[in-house]
């Protein structure tokens, strides 16, 4: 990190191996005088100088930041870490205001949109016309089929239901969401703060139940308050056992292992008959549905999908007896869902 800040002050040339000395209390925000100053940079250095005091103190932020946003100093601390964490996995660094608006558009994709804008603000930087959290996480040409892309915050394990579905949000802050947020929930948020800063956590409630009700939620992420829409998902390719059959458990527990607490993108490519949307999911550059079948904790469910890679990796797994193939006799899920209805059995 040390190394990438240092060619941002020096011009990628070492002088007497030093560092620039850094007075955090007594350097004024600098704020650029002209477009032609701010093309130069000026709020590109003040970043990196942040970051690299940041980083030398490890809870350090900049003192004037908080004129601009309303998160806590505790938040602060966050965004840094995540800023930091951007900055040394970004080669070569940025060296433009845009470029750097875009980094902290990208490391903080999570946060509140005005505490977004606060902290480009902060730095001079202009707003991005599209925040990085929906144009990294996606390739450019999207398979055939996929209607749109999901940029998920981190699943809740208890979203979970099986090993073929969960429960996701995706915060307001995306650009493809913020476009089509009712005003009647910006509303309804509205209200709820202002109900909470006057202490009457009753009407907060019932604006809280009205927001899920409408297919909203307002989540704390990194100590943040997040206002997400809701996402029913159903994994596109596969079935795995329901709960209550043999390995059902197993299967959702695998599927916990791989995006439980973590972010997911998500290849949307309809809705099924359950009003789920359907799609192919990726998590940390791992295609899900290939690890559900490789590692036998689903089937490829070829009536609704016809790609052969799916089939393939089913008969890997069933040919090396993993997951639900260790089974004697594995029952299908469609087999045992067709029973429990002929049955007049609810299935859950």
């Amino acid at each position: 990190m040390g190394n990438i800040l240092k060619r941002c002050f020096s011009g990628g040339e070492e002088e007497d191996g030093q560092y620039p000395y850094y007075h955090p209390a007594s350097r004024p925000h600098y704020q650029p005088h002209s477009p032609h100053e701010q093309e130069e940079g000026h709020g590109v250095a003040a970043l990196a100088q942040d970051l690299l005091n940041f980083e030398s103190t490890a809870s350090m932020v900049p003192e004037g930041l908080r004129q601009h946003v309303t998160a806590s100093k505790k938040a602060q601390v966050k965004w840094y870490q995540n800023m930091l964490e951007a900055y040394k996995n970004t080669t070569p660094p940025p060296r433009t205001p845009a470029e750097a608006a875009q980094l902290v558009a990208t490391a903080l994709d999570w946060i509140q949109r005005a505490d977004l804008e606060g902290i480009l603000e902060f730095y001079g930087f202009s707003i991005p016309s599209l925040p990085a959290a929906s144009s990294t996480h996606h390739p450019q040409l999207l398979p055939e089929g996929v209607q749109f892309v999901l940029n998920t915050l981190p699943v809740n394990n208890k979203n979970i239901g099986d090993g073929d579905g969960f429960t996701a949000y995706v915060a307001t802050t995306d650009p493809r969401e913020s476009a089509i947020v009712p005003l009647e929930v910006h509303e309804m948020v509205i209200e709820r703060n202002q109900a909470r800063n006057r202490r009457d956590y009753q009407s907060a409630d019932a604006l809280q139940n009205r927001l899920n009700e409408a297919g909203y939620k307002i989540l704390v992420c990194s100590d943040e308050e997040i206002l997400a829409r809701k996402y029913r998902i159903r994994m596109r390719g596969i079935d795995a056992p329901e709960l209550k059959m043999a390995y059902g458990k197993e299967s959702r527990n695998a599927l916990v292992k791989l995006i439980g607490g973590k972010r997911t993108i998500i290849h949307v490519y309809g809705l099924d008959q359950f009003e789920r949307y359907v799609g192919d999911i990726y998590c940390d550059n791992v295609f899900i549905q290939e690890q559900m079948l490789k590692n036998g904790h689903a089937w490829y469910f070829k009536k609704y999908d016809k790609r052969g890679e799916f089939a393939k990796w089913e008969r890997e797994a069933r040919a090396a007896y993993r997951g639900l193939f260790v089974l004697e006799n594995p029952e299908k899920p469609w087999d045992w869902r067709k029973k429990q209805r002929n049955g007049g059995i609810p299935v859950c």
